[in-house]
């Protein structure tokens, strides 16, 4: 079957107002995400001797060691890595970066001898949770505080034998084991604790904590399923062949997304309808693009 070829839309111009108000939410989203990681980092992690992983780890050590500031150590230990993203993530990730990294630098300034907790319990769990929020709200508009992500994308991509993730857990690792003989291995276990905690918050900020269900219903009502789910949920629905594996008979799938509050009621729904219904559901981390109301379904 062929379909007629369809016109793309058109592309909306920026004004010269959409475009400054896009740059200075990037750079409120940034300064703040770097205050927060500064946070986390002067007001819990540095005054109890445990330190993050990459970059800023490094500078955590050498700042102990040298007495110097640990913004500018941040900043200058970055800069070299931050230019061999250039080729890889673009210009636009460059100058965002350069950003944050400043922005940082300021923050650990500002917030420098202002401790929070003694407790080392309660400076790793919630060290660990500002800095992880910190460095997903800077990831999420595309920056970085850290040039180890960036060598280890490099290095990945020429090696071709180790993934980004294997490479910066080796280099990670020999970082802890700087912090184990510097500070004591207590602290160096505490500072891989923090590392843990922080990269769980960093996935919950980059995928949203408000987690839909995209929802696969197979059954031979899909019609009055699929206009159950409309009237009932609000939600739009779409209908798509497939081919059962051992009757190889055409049958019809209903698939919607919905959140995870919906869900019993969707449940309810299909079985009311049909007890029979198999179902299949799987997280979504973010969905865009426009929700169909009922009332544009013909």
């Amino acid at each position: 079957m062929f379909f007629g070829k369809k016109r793309l839309p058109e592309q909306v111009k920026k004004t010269k107002l959409d475009i400054a108000r896009e740059i200075i939410l990037k750079a409120f989203f940034l300064t703040l995400g770097a205050f927060i990681f500064a946070v986390g980092l002067e007001m819990f992690l540095l005054p109890n001797k445990i330190i993050d992983g990459g970059v800023v780890g490094v500078s955590m050590m050498i700042a102990y060691i040298t007495k110097w500031n640990l913004g500018t150590l941040i900043f200058c230990i970055n800069i070299p890595f931050i230019l061999m993203a250039l080729k890889n993530l673009g210009k636009k990730f460059v100058i965002q970066t350069f950003y944050a990294t400043a922005m940082l630098a300021v923050a650990t300034n500002v917030l420098h001898g202002k401790q929070a907790t003694e407790d080392l319990l309660l400076a790793t769990v919630f060290g660990g949770i500002i800095i992880g929020f910190g460095v997903g709200l800077i990831l999420r508009n595309n920056a970085s505080l850290d040039g180890t992500e960036m060598v280890s994308i490099n290095l990945s991509k020429k090696l071709k034998i180790i993934s980004v993730g294997e490479l910066l857990m080796c280099i990670n690792l020999f970082i802890y084991m700087g912090a184990g003989f510097l500070y004591g291995w207590d602290r160096a276990l505490y500072s891989i604790m923090t590392y843990y905690i922080a990269s769980k918050v960093i996935d919950s900020v980059l995928e949203g904590l408000d987690k839909a269900k995209s929802v696969r219903i197979f059954s031979e009502y899909y019609k009055e399923i699929g206009n159950a789910i409309m009237k009932d949920l609000d939600v739009s629905v779409t209908y798509m062949r497939a081919m059962g594996g051992y009757s190889r008979q055409e049958k019809v799938q209903t698939y919607c997304v919905v959140s995870k509050f919906e869900m019993p009621r969707l449940k309810e729904l299909v079985h009311t309808i049909d007890p029979r219904a198999f179902l299949v559901t799987e997280d979504v981390h973010e969905v865009e693009g426009v929700r169909v109301k009922k009332h544009n379904n013909h």
